[in-house]
């Protein structure tokens, strides 16, 4: 039976990804900022840890009391929208602490393993945005597409000793927290010479048809675990299979 760590599973896809491996069987590591033991199914197959992936120490005690897993999942992350010029240097920093730096500091805490054993798998999830430009996610769209560059490059150098590397990209998910949970971080990120055009951009995510659910990147986790054939990205949700498809 194999054993799967899932970063940021507090909400959204994270949550939901977890459950979908549970419920394939496998033993999965569910890891919370603030652990909460009501958000998923008991199972005797189920632990909840306590990570924060901004911190040294935090992953340090996690993949210790973790013990030896099969694949990693990074997805913790935070979101950002709001116009670049208003965003304090801070905040940006803040993201990239989260979505980037603290996804490359679990890889590299999993990477001895995986690499003494020759075997385990790494999947990084990313965003759309990655796949084409949105406006007023400057910040958020630099920390994923380095993220991007990251993995393609490890993926290169952990070949050699047989860990496979994902990117799994998800595309515009409404039904999540990610703006809910961004609130205080984005206030004042839309200065009045920025409303109307910020207004235009609300309006148009309205009338967006072809969107992301939690499931369909759930489903491309693990589509992206249990690959094979050495394909690297893995779009999730309608609209970004129709974004990489258009590229």
């Amino acid at each position: 039976m194999k054993t799967v760590l899932i970063t940021g599973c507090s909400s959204g896809y994270g949550l939901e990804t977890a459950r979908h491996f549970l419920a394939q069987g496998w033993n999965v590591i569910a890891t919370q900022r603030h652990p909460r033991e009501d958000l998923l199914p008991p199972s005797p197959r189920l632990r909840l840890l306590a990570l924060d992936v901004t911190r040294p120490e935090s992953i340090a005690n996690a993949v210790d009391a973790a013990g030896p897993i099969d694949v990693l999942v990074n997805n913790a992350g935070i979101g950002l929208f709001g116009a670049f010029e208003a965003t304090p240097m801070a905040t940006v920093r803040e993201v990239f602490e989260t979505n980037t730096f603290g996804l490359m500091a679990m890889c590299q805490a999993v990477i001895p393993q995986f690499r003494q054993r020759r075997a385990g798998v790494i999947v990084n999830v990313t965003s759309s945005a990655t796949l084409a430009p949105f406006p007023l996610v400057a910040a958020y769209t630099a920390s994923k597409t380095a993220v991007e560059g990251f993995t393609a490059s490890l993926e290169h150098e952990l070949k050699a000793f047989d860990v496979r590397v994902k990117l799994v990209q998800p595309g515009y998910g409404p039904s999540t927290r990610f703006t809910a949970n961004g609130q205080q971080r984005m206030q004042g990120l839309i200065p009045e010479a920025y409303e109307p055009f910020a207004h235009s951009v609300f309006a148009g995510l309205g009338d967006i048809a072809a969107v992301t659910t939690e499931a369909d990147v759930a489903d491309g986790v693990w589509r992206a675990v249990n690959d094979t054939t050495g394909q690297l990205h893995f779009p999730a949700g309608a609209d970004a299979v129709a974004l990489a498809a258009s590229r």
